[in-house]
């Protein structure tokens, strides 16, 4: 039987942050481990799951290079795909980790991401990383990194 692979869930800041400006080493690290997280997407050594929420981030997105950008990686590469028929699920999972002070957007994302049962939801948002529950493991692209090369998936 193959091994199962994890599953992760990228946020609007981790997509976005190849876009930041990148003088700033923080910024840098999290955009190199992003797209090291992307290539292994890519080659399949890990699973990619998205959402509606996602989708409707993105169209927001006011640069046309960059919506596309991000729009078509995901739609080439995501293996579950959490969809607006799911939103009350979605909403009453959302519901609950809003009442330890996550925004709506981010909490949505986090409700999608333990929907499609995803192994870790990775930001760059200080304020999402502050937030934990048993559900799904929230992490820094840069701190995945150490735990892909510790599992030697990569």
């Amino acid at each position: 039987m193959p091994e199962k692979l994890l599953r992760i869930y990228l946020d609007n800041c981790c997509y976005n942050r190849p876009y930041d400006d990148q003088s700033q080493i923080r910024i840098s690290l999290e955009t190199h481990a992003k797209i090291f997280i992307q290539n292994a997407v890519k080659s399949k050594k890990i699973e990619l799951a998205s959402s509606f929420v996602m989708r409707y981030e993105n169209d927001k997105n006011p640069y046309a290079d960059k919506r596309k950008g991000i729009g078509d990686f995901i739609e080439k590469t995501v293996s579950v795909f959490i969809t607006s028929e799911q939103k009350a699920e979605v909403q009453t999972i959302a519901e609950e980790i809003m009442r330890t002070g996550v925004k709506e957007v981010d909490a949505a994302h986090i409700a999608c991401a333990i929907l499609a049962n995803c192994d870790y939801f990775l930001t760059t948002d200080d304020r999402v990383l502050k937030y934990h529950n048993d559900k799904i493991k929230i992490i820094n692209p840069v701190n995945f990194i150490k735990i892909l090369e510790a599992i030697n998936n990569v």
